[in-house]
């Protein structure tokens, strides 16, 4: 596998990074991808908005004790807490932030000044050379095809990236339906340098979900994903389940965009991570249906890039 600018800019061995995902991204799991080689990512979404900041504290502190690589904290730059969660992080030391969710151009320029490398999630051209404008290091283009939460603009993967290449003269990672070697490959050819992927590490030993998520996941097929609350703030692709369908039942009776998102809350997430499939809010890739068997995190690296060569090697053939 190929070095790139995004080894060299935040201290890895492989550019591999795993996403910032709220209420899952903790220290076990982002210390388990930076000690393979990728950069983990701690987000310190996690529980009552009032205990944020000592979750934070805490999860880096013990990310601390579990390795000694780089790993990344993720910020959401328009939640709450924003600037004293970035305080926190810099309080403790940590090198490289991921800002999302909000314009880069409120916190880069201090985090750069702290000696910071920024790492900005964009979902369009526009967002990618604003970023770039600000001062970031490298953006995260994120496709429609990725879990979680999404953007209105809905640009896929494959169309996203090549064009944000282009766009800008920074590192350009590409994130969103990227799980094994043949779609890291593919995303290099897009002119990538780095993959981020949250669902391959969420189906993971290491990953702190309740056992019910991650079977539900291993199980999933082509077909497994939607995207609810389109007409709401929040669209977010998840597992169908029964709490997807009664959402996009209420988008199609023509429920108030302020009561869908309600009934889309963090809490709904909650559910999913203790092991609720049917009433909690499953958050997934539409790359789900590739991820057939859990697999420790240092195996799911190693596999990729292992088998990296082989794979561009068949492209000649």
């Amino acid at each position: 596998m190929k070095r790139t600018r995004v080894c060299d800019l935040f201290g890895i061995e492989y550019p591999i990074i795993q996403g910032g995902m709220a209420w899952i991204s903790n220290a076990q799991l982002a210390a388990a991808v930076s000690n393979a080689g990728g950069l983990g990512t701690i987000s310190p979404i996690f529980g009552p908005v009032e205990n944020w900041l000592d979750y934070e504290r805490k999860e880096i502190k013990k990310a601390k004790s579990l390795t000694d690589k780089p790993f990344s904290i993720n910020i959401g730059l328009e939640v709450p807490l924003a600037k004293e969660r970035i305080d926190v992080a810099l309080e403790e030391g940590v090198k490289i932030i991921t800002t999302a969710a909000g314009s880069p151009s409120l916190y880069t320029r201090y985090l750069k000044e702290a000696g910071v490398a920024v790492l900005h999630v964009v979902f369009s051209v526009r967002h990618a050379q604003r970023a770039a404008a600000d001062g970031v290091d490298a953006v995260i283009a994120s496709g429609y095809d990725g879990g979680g939460l999404l953007s209105k603009d809905e640009l896929p993967t494959m169309v996203l990236v090549p064009q944000v290449v282009d766009a800008v003269d920074i590192p350009v990672i590409a994130a969103g339906g990227i799980a094994d070697t043949r779609q890291v490959v593919a995303a290099f050819a897009l002119g990538a340098e780095g993959v981020q992927m949250g669902t391959r590490f969420l189906a993971t030993h290491e990953s702190p979900v309740h056992a019910n998520y991650k079977a539900a996941i291993v199980g999933a097929g082509d077909t497994a994903t939607t995207v609810t609350g389109r007409k709401s703030p929040i669209s977010a692709r998840v597992l169908r389940n029964e709490f997807s369908r009664r959402i996009l039942e209420m988008e199609d009776s023509g429920t108030s965009a302020q009561e869908l998102a309600e009934s889309i809350g963090f809490e709904r997430l909650k559910l999913a991570v203790e092991g609720d499939v049917e009433q909690g809010s499953m958050m997934c890739g539409a790359v789900a249906g590739l991820v057939r068997e859990l697999a420790c995190v240092g195996d799911v690296i190693r596999d990729i890039v292992e088998g990296y060569e082989k794979v561009v090697k068949g492209l000649g053939e």
